[in-house]
């Protein structure tokens, strides 16, 4: 890592933290002697875009749960990430609510009894939409990578799902998978 380019890796982000712990976020920017900070622009319930319905298995228009937040390394937007939940699964929860969730919101997804066994996640890249690049400060012509990525649980339910958009010049994705 250099300047303001991160590697980031998905593991962290999908297993419950430690009871107490703070979120992976902070304490992966921490680790590397930075700050890692989110706001939260909006939660509650909305009608499914096209792309979360998709993820989450549902019809686009029925009702979820979103979280859209701007994550921040050093005070620098880096990522704009909203979060999608069933509303069975979320309404009446904290991932509801705009309040930071302790451990985050995969810990509060196990704590209420829905565990990700399974994740697929894709990445594509493309020239930002206005407001995208505004909210990640990108410069005339600068693409971003966007990340999909459902969660299911064991009966391979879909419990979570993410549309992550950052600058590809700031940002490195990096996949360790295990084969057996």
């Amino acid at each position: 890592m250099s300047g303001s380019e991160w590697t980031s890796t998905s593991m962290p982000y999908l297993t419950p933290r430690p009871s107490g712990a703070t979120d992976a976020w902070t304490e992966e920017a921490g680790a590397a002697g930075r700050t890692g900070s989110q706001r939260i622009v909006q939660a509650g319930r909305i009608s499914a875009p096209e792309a979360a319905a998709f993820l989450l298995g549902l019809t686009e228009g029925d009702t979820v749960v979103v979280r859209r937040r701007i994550i921040e390394l050093d005070g620098v937007p880096t990522e704009l990430t909203d979060t999608y939940y069933p509303e069975a699964i979320a309404s009446g929860t904290a991932l509801a609510a705009t309040g930071r969730i302790r451990g985050g919101a995969v810990t509060l997804l196990a704590a209420l009894g829905h565990v990700g066994v399974r994740v697929v996640e894709n990445v594509t890249a493309r020239m930002p939409r206005a407001e995208e690049s505004e909210q990640l400060r990108l410069g005339s012509g600068e693409p971003v990578l966007q990340l999909t990525r459902a969660t299911y649980d064991a009966a391979d339910r879909p419990i979570q799902a993410d549309v992550m958009v950052m600058p590809a010049a700031r940002q490195q994705l990096r996949y360790e998978i295990r084969i057996g």
